[in-house]
């Protein structure tokens, strides 16, 4: 039986799927293929790789590697896919800052290599991005368990995506001449090359053997330990130290495990293809690329995520509450309102509760500018929406004026905020629907519907959920200063008092 251990690269922020990817709500959590599948492009891929598992192929711990901030929203993800499976075991591997693929796929073998066992003392590392859709699964799970088993033998095999067009946004798999034309499926690599201009990406398809590198890796974990020893010591020395530095704790079911923080920072930037794999051709590391035809798509701009959409007779793609008339070939997404367009042609729209963004679909890639602008204003549209998910809920900032701010609050039955003080502003919290209770300086009260209560400057308090259905309070913030941070935490279940 072959060990399989899913590696989930969870970090990156889409900022090309700006206003509704954000950095505090990144696209692989968000539901974008518009197909008939509500998960998520994280929950897809987890989805994907689990199919694998058959009479010959066991699946060992889902390896998430994610960044710190983003923890409970994998988590309430992950939840939701074992709900439905009973299934899915996994771990949270939780990059304090971005290091690039490289440290991330390292921390995974290092994971893998300390929980090995037995027979299965060096699992198979099944290694993708969290942001990419697939049209047809079939196809994917086939060519996902011959990479396997060439895995198995000690080669790293990497998934070659067929061209269907000459594109300049990927970097190429060339594979050796003598074997095009063959009908295995597989194919030795003999180099990597970079995102080519135009006319270069225009001859690699006519002379064929060229294909697209999606980033999908499957080798044993000793393969890629020895292997960046070999390339990339310094990566590997300085991942090692924060690994061995590692803090764990467990949220309900859940295992976060922590490199230290400090140590981390020294880790080098790099990704896999660089660090390793790009070096592997020629060397004694053999390269092997099972083709992938199944309509592959990493979503890395709105023009993408129109392609793979759900096109009606004139070419639009539509989600939430929209009305077009006399338009072609356009991506209307709502997320809060009515959005109408009439008369336009090859337009993105996307709008959401606090912004709209408008674009000619050939330039959706230029939205990174658009983000680049907002970094550089200081401006809170970049990294979070008006409705911001918390690991014991959601709030939302309905409306906002001088010395006063309005927001919806969703509590998930069980959960708390944490115990806390604010110096600017005092609260009124009014319950609209479940059960509330509220600690409020030295007293425990319990609200239900339409009941309400005060909460004074400076009074340490707290929110929580002792029902088995949500909570919605509004809160009304009165005072000087009202942001997020005039908050002083003394307890809280999420680590961040």
């Amino acid at each position: 039986m072959t060990q399989v251990l899913p590696v989930i690269l969870c970090g990156g922020s889409g900022t090309r799927l700006w206003p509704l990817s954000r950095a505090g709500f990144p696209k692989q959590f968000l539901v974008l293929s518009n197909n008939d599948s509500q998960y998520s492009l994280f929950q897809q891929a987890i989805e994907r790789i689990h199919s694998v598992a058959n009479s010959e192929i066991a699946l060992g711990t889902t390896l998430v590697v994610t960044n710190e901030e983003h923890r409970f929203l994998a988590l309430d993800q992950l939840r939701e896919m074992k709900n439905a499976s009973k299934m899915l075991e996994a771990a949270l591997l939780l990059e304090p800052s971005g290091r690039n693929t490289a440290p991330a796929l390292t921390l995974a073998a290092l994971y893998a290599q300390e929980h090995a066992a037995g027979t299965n003392s060096d699992p198979i590392l099944v290694v993708t991005p969290a942001d990419q859709t697939i049209q047809n699964a079939a196809a994917f799970t086939q060519a996902l368990q011959q990479a396997i088993h060439i895995a198995n033998d000690g080669a790293i095999a990497i998934l070659g995506i067929t061209p269907t067009a000459p594109e300049t946004g990927y970097g190429y798999i060339k594979t050796k001449s003598s074997e095009v034309g063959k009908n295995s499926g597989q194919f030795t690599v003999e180099r990597f090359v970079e995102k080519p201009d135009a006319p270069t990406a225009k001859q690699y398809l006519e002379e064929g053997g060229y294909f697209w590198n999606g980033g999908m890796f499957v080798l044993k974990a000793s393969v890629w330990l020895a292997a960046i020893k070999e390339f990339r010591p310094d990566i590997l020395e300085a991942t090692e130290k924060a690994w061995k530095d590692k803090a764990q704790d467990a949220n309900g079911d859940a295992q976060f495990i922590r490199p230290d923080k400090e140590l981390f920072k020294a880790i080098p930037s790099e990704s896999i293809d660089y660090a390793v794999i790009e070096k592997c051709p020629g060397s004694k590391y053999t390269v092997k690329m099972v083709e992938l035809d199944a309509g592959w798509n990493d979503l890395g701009a709105w023009d993408a995520v129109w392609q793979v959409g759900k096109q009606d007779q004139e070419g639009n793609v539509t989600s939430g509450d929209t009305l077009l008339t006399n338009s072609k070939n356009s991506l209307v997404h709502a997320s809060s309102r009515l959005v109408c367009a009439v008369g336009v042609e090859n337009l993105i729209i996307i709008e959401t509760a606090d912004a709209v963004m408008v674009a000619d679909r050939s330039k959706s890639q230029d939205v990174k500018n658009i983000v680049n602008q907002l970094e550089a204003q200081k401006r809170e549209e970049k990294n979070l929406h008006r409705k911001v998910a918390r690991p014991w809920g959601w709030y939302d900032s309905v409306d906002e004026g001088e010395r006063f701010k309005v927001k919806r609050i969703q509590v998930k039955p069980g959960a708390s905020l944490s115990l806390q003080m604010h110096h600017h502003r005092a609260e009124h919290w009014i319950v609209v629907k479940g059960v509330a209770e509220i600690t409020n300086g030295d007293q425990v009260i319990m609200l239900t519907e339409n009941q309400s209560t005060y909460i004074p400057q400076g009074q340490t308090h707290r929110l929580a959920n002792p029902g088995k259905t949500p909570l919605e309070i509004i809160e009304v913030q009165s005072g000087s200063y009202l942001g997020e941070d005039d908050i002083v935490r003394f307890e809280d279940t999420y680590g961040r008092s």
